[in-house]
C-alpha cells in the first residue's frame, strides 16, 4: 500500500497552514465588519468601500488581545497580505504599514484568487460542514494503537458517503476527491503514513473548521497539528459562581467546561441541573431542566402565538441580526417555545451591539425557520453552528 513520501507530507503541511491562514483571516473579517472597523471611507474626494485604516486595526488587535504589541500586529497582518487575504486599496504598498493607510479584505472586493488549491479547500469545508450537521455522522472519535483521534472516518465509509450523497459519481471519482483533500492538508491518515484509499484505514479531518482561531497562531507554522486537536465546537457553556444578589447569564466559552457566566443585570438561569458544583459536565451538549424550574417568570407580558405573529397586518417587523461571538459568547438567552423569545440580553455583549432586545421572537437561525421549535432545540442549533450567528427576529412595533 502506498506510503506518503516526505515531499507529499511537506506539501500537505504547507497547504494545511495556508488553509489555517484563510480561516483565521475570514474570522477576523467577520469580526471587523461586526465592530464597524470595516466601512466605506472617503479620501481625496474618492470613496473606498469596505476598507479599514491600518493604524486603527493595529489598535484593535492590541485592545482585543489578538496581538501583544504593535510589532506583532504588523507581522500578523503581513501574513494575511502574503497569503492574498488583504491588500492596499490601490495596491500601492506590498507590505502592511502601521499608518493611516486604507487596506481591504480581498473577499470584500472580489479580488480573492479562486485558485485550484482554494477550490479544494472550499470543497473540503463544505463536506465537513455537511458531515458534522447530520445525525449518525460517519465522523466519530475512534481509537487506534491506544490513541484517541477526533473527527475520524474509515476510507471506505467516506467513499460510500460521497457516492450516496451525490458528491461523487462513482467510487473512483470519490477516491480522487479524497486524495486531493489529503494532499491539501484537509484530511490525513491518523498516523500520517498512508495516502487515501477505499479501505478500512482510519483517517481524520486534520482541519477543524469550526474552531475559533487566535491570530498569533499564524506566527508558528509548525503548531497546526496540535491546534487541530481542539474541541470540535468553537463554543461551549461555562459557569462561574454568581455574586450575591446577581443573577446568572447563559453564555458560551472556548473550552470544554459547562458554566454559567455571572454579571450584573444579566438574567436567566440560576441552575442548569440543580448541581452546586462549579463544573457539572464536560461535554458541549446543552441539557436543561423543565422551563418552570430554570425560568419561572417570562419577560413577555402575555403569550403570543405563531398565527398572531404571521397574520397579515400584525404589529411586528422582522429584523436580521448578525452576531459574532466574543470570548464569552453571544450574550443572550432564548426561552419559551413555538415561538421562542429573547428572555435576556447582556447589555455589554455582542447580541446587544447587534440590536437584539428582550421580547423579540426568534424567526430563523442561520437560515433555518424555527418558529415551530422549542428553546432547547434552538439553543442546540446555535451551539452547534458557526461562531458568526445570523438570526431573524420579530419585534413588536411600538
Amino acid at each position: 500500500m502506498e506510503s506518503l513520501s516526505s515531499s507529499l507530507k511537506k506539501k500537505a503541511t504547507e497547504q494545511h497552514y495556508r488553509a489555517e491562514v484563510m480561516i483565521a483571516g475570514e474570522q477576523l473579517r467577520l469580526r471587523l465588519h461586526d465592530g464597524k472597523l470595516i466601512k466605506d471611507r472617503r479620501y481625496h474626494l474618492r470613496t473606498y468601500p469596505n476598507c479599514f485604516v491600518a493604524k486603527e486595526l493595529t489598535d484593535w488587535l492590541i485592545d482585543h488581545k489578538e496581538a501583544p504589541d504593535r510589532e506583532t500586529g504588523i507581522r500578523l497582518m503581513q501574513k494575511l497580505m502574503d497569503h492574498y487575504i488583504i491588500h492596499h486599496v490601490c495596491d500601492e504598498h506590498s507590505d502592511y504599514k502601521d499608518a493611516k493607510l486604507l487596506y481591504r479584505f480581498r473577499k470584500d472586493d472580489g479580488t480573492f484568487p479562486l485558485s485550484k488549491d482554494v477550490k479544494v479547500f472550499m470543497r473540503g469545508q463544505s463536506l465537513y460542514e455537511k458531515l458534522v450537521s447530520v445525525e449518525e455522522s460517519i465522523l466519530k472519535v475512534r481509537e487506534e494503537n491506544s490513541v484517541k483521534y477526533q473527527r475520524t472516518f474509515l476510507g471506505c465509509e467516506m467513499i460510500d458517503w460521497l457516492v450516496q450523497e451525490g458528491e461523487a459519481e462513482n467510487r473512483k471519482e470519490a477516491v480522487e476527491l479524497g486524495r486531493a483533500l489529503l494532499e491539501h492538508g484537509i484530511i490525513q491518515h491518523v498516523s500520517n503514513r498512508h495516502h487515501f484509499f477505499d479501505s478500512d484505514i482510519l483517517y481524520q479531518f486534520w482541519i477543524n473548521f469550526r474552531r475559533r482561531r487566535r491570530l498569533t497562531e499564524l506566527l508558528n507554522e509548525n503548531s497546526s497539528r496540535a491546534l487541530s486537536e481542539s474541541p470540535d465546537s468553537p463554543f461551549c457553556l461555562r459557569k462561574l459562581n454568581p455574586d450575591p444578589g446577581n443573577t446568572s447569564f447563559l453564555s458560551v466559552q472556548t473550552n470544554k467546561e459547562i458554566k454559567i457566566v455571572s454579571a450584573v443585570r444579566r438574567s436567566s438561569i440560576t441552575s442548569l441541573a440543580g448541581n452546586s458544583n462549579p463544573y457539572f459536565g464536560t461535554t458541549p451538549t446543552l441539557v436543561f431542566p423543565p422551563v418552570a424550574e430554570c425560568n419561572p417568570k417570562s419577560v413577555l407580558k402575555r403569550p403570543v402565538t405563531n398565527e398572531e405573529l404571521l397574520s397579515p397586518g400584525a404589529p411586528y417587523i422582522k429584523k436580521t441580526l448578525t452576531i459574532v461571538g466574543d470570548a464569552v459568547g453571544w450574550g443572550f438567552v432564548v426561552r419559551g417555545g413555538r415561538p421562542c423569545h429573547i428572555q435576556a440580553v447582556d447589555p455589554g455583549g455582542p447580541a446587544a451591539a447587534a440590536g437584539m432586545k428582550v421580547c423579540q421572537f426568534v424567526f430563523s437561525v442561520n437560515g433555518m425557520y424555527v418558529l415551530h421549535l422549542d428553546y432547547q432545540t434552538i439553543s442546540s442549533l446555535i451551539m452547534t453552528g458557526p461562531r458568526t450567528l445570523v438570526m431573524e427576529v420579530m419585534e413588536a412595533i411600538e
